[in-house]
């Protein structure tokens, strides 16, 4: 049975939960579940958008099904893999509501933290979950370390004092991205993107699980040197911006 939407595809929304996904047909159910858990009972419209990374199991056929069930669950595919930040990117692009959050589909990120990444919005534009204090919950020694390593890095080198850049679980307002300029392998670097835009971020401490089901995605080589040619490239970005104000105009 379907159930029912507080709104019409045309009408927007307030909470657009936005996933990438690759190949997490096991995870699917329980993560919908989960969040519905999580926002339900907040009384506030939102949506759930995933983009399907060309997954090679059965994560599509999946998602059709459950769109089907739950008009409230928007899913999209792509023609051909095209990674982590082109799938958030094209959900985001998707996304019709005033506030977005991000997480993965791995089960990792708990969708009960959403309602304390939704209050955070109430003390600045983004609201970035930090696994800092949890990471022992769910990760092994190596994923640990490779993690603090490749957060120092891009701290030292970006001049950011975001303590967890690499998890993607974040809460903002829509117009933070609005001008954003996004590009493979941005999602990292998402909280310096916005901050770049004049927007206010703020981390909180959010849970972390070990991974139930799936394959991870990323290992030390993702984390420490793929990314780096997309730090020097933000550190260069941010000694670049136009900063201006315009104070006075006429006609």
């Amino acid at each position: 049975m379907s159930q029912s939407n507080d709104s019409s595809p045309r009408e927007p929304v307030e909470i657009s939960v936005v996933l990438p996904c690759h190949n997490e047909q096991d995870n699917l159910r329980p993560l919908v579940s989960a969040i519905r858990t999580a926002l339900d009972p907040l009384q506030r419209s939102y949506e759930i958008v995933i983009t399907d990374d060309q997954s090679s199991d059965g994560s599509w056929a999946l998602l059709k099904t459950m769109a089907e069930e739950d008009s409230r669950l928007r899913a999209q595919r792509f023609e051909r893999q095209a990674g982590q930040s082109a799938a958030l990117w094209a959900g985001m692009r998707a996304a019709r509501g005033r506030v977005m959050v991000t997480l993965d589909a791995d089960m990792q990120n708990d969708p009960a933290d959403l309602p304390k990444l939704l209050d955070g919005l109430s003390r600045a534009d983004c609201v970035c979950g930090s696994r800092v204090a949890a990471r022992g919950q769910g990760d092994n020694f190596i994923r640990i370390a490779s993690s603090r390593i490749a957060n120092g890095i891009r701290n030292k080198l970006s001049g950011e004092t975001i303590s967890d850049a690499g998890c993607c679980y974040r809460a903002f307002k829509r117009e933070c991205i609005g001008e954003v300029k996004f590009f493979n392998g941005g999602h990292r670097f998402l909280p310096t993107l916005i901050k770049m835009e004049g927007y206010t971020v703020i981390e909180v401490p959010i849970s972390h699980h070990p991974r139930a089901a799936g394959q991870a995605h990323y290992g030390v080589w993702n984390r420490l040197f793929k990314s780096f040619r997309d730090l020097l490239a933000v550190r260069w970005m941010k000694t670049r911006m136009l900063r201006y104000k315009v104070v006075e105009r006429v006609n």
